[in-house]
């Protein structure tokens, strides 16, 4: 089994239908309206975000959050991944009633538990949603830079692309780049080329979560590549959400031949009916990649990982003892 890594995961829509209907049955929930025969079920955009929320409503206690980190980074582990960053919400912890802290703590908590079980490594990474407008953006970046929680190591914007412009959330880049953090942002996946290249000109990420419109404009595919910029690809996702028709179309293999590191990721998985383990074996099906073009795409994710230097070589150190022959 290739050792995996992902870093590109929102951590409420990694909640298992299984997970989901065991809450709802704590609260007296009925989920029968996005949940049937134990898989997730939507028609569009739209009623994937309601499925999505209303699935997210069912965390409501610093329990049910650890509990949430500790059952998605199992099921990695299980799958082979050593390391995983997933995107935190501020906003959706406020919609429960908890505090933002007592939302970090929680996934924490649940970070060391699947560690301490599994021995995955994992990190989050505050997001900001760019549809809420500048100010809760900057306030998420704030929350984050004050938090002080150690497995906090990133800020990302996310939300609907097609909202604002990346310079509106120059400052809570700003705030966030002064603590510390690494930086990355959702660009290139509903809106275009223009996306991306905005979003590399005003918010400076070494990372672009999806970015994979940027083939639509061969000079940013060349400035990306020249820069060292990391893609967080989500193939399966992108696939289900129809930003390509079919794996034919998707761009992942020109984007590797013009020399950009990729990633593989999973996105929101089971609403996608997917999992880091099947991106892979996406990407050896239908993209070609053999196993040492996919421990690759693993090193490249560690490499690029929002984690301190001394973590990160342990990591590598796992990946290159799995390549040595035995």
């Amino acid at each position: 089994m290739v050792l995996k890594a992902e870093l590109h995961c929102h951590i409420e829509g990694a909640a298992s239908p299984r997970l989901i209907e065991e809450q709802a049955r704590k609260y007296g929930a009925d989920v029968s309206g996005f949940i049937r025969d134990g898989a997730y079920f939507w028609h569009d955009f739209t009623t994937f975000l309601s499925a999505y929320d209303r699935a997210a409503s069912l965390f409501r206690t610093p329990e049910d959050y650890a509990l949430l980190a500790e059952t998605y980074l199992k099921e990695l582990a299980a799958q082979g991944a050593i390391y995983a960053e997933f995107f935190t919400s501020p906003d959706h912890a406020e919609r429960a009633g908890l505090s933002a802290q007592a939302y970090t703590d929680s996934l924490g908590e649940g970070i060391m538990r699947a560690r301490a079980a599994t021995g995955i490594e994992a990190r989050m990474i505050v997001t900001g949603v760019r549809h809420f407008g500048p100010e809760a953006v900057e306030k998420a970046a704030s929350f984050a830079a004050r938090c002080g929680h150690p497995l906090v190591t990133g800020f990302g914007v996310a939300g609907d692309e097609r909202v604002g412009h990346p310079r509106d959330f120059s400052r809570a880049f700003a705030i966030a780049r002064e603590a510390g953090f690494g930086i990355t942002i959702h660009a290139g996946e509903f809106a275009g080329a223009e996306s991306v290249e905005a979003a590399l000109d005003h918010t400076r990420p070494s990372r672009i979560g999806h970015g994979v419109r940027a083939i639509e404009n061969p000079e940013l595919v060349r400035r990306i590549a020249d820069e060292g910029i990391v893609l967080e690809v989500c193939p399966v996702s992108n696939i289900v959400l129809g930003v390509f028709p079919d794996y034919a179309h998707h761009p992942l293999p020109q984007l590797v031949a013009a020399g950009c590191r990729i990633t593989l990721n999973s996105d929101d998985p089971p609403h996608f009916h997917t999992n880091l383990a099947r991106e892979y074996a996406v990407a050896a099906e239908h993209f070609g990649l053999n196993e040492t073009a996919l421990r690759s795409v693993t090193r490249t994710a560690l490499e690029a990982a929002f984690v301190d230097e001394e973590t990160r070589g342990r990591l590598l150190s796992r990946l290159d003892a799995q390549e040595q022959p035995a």
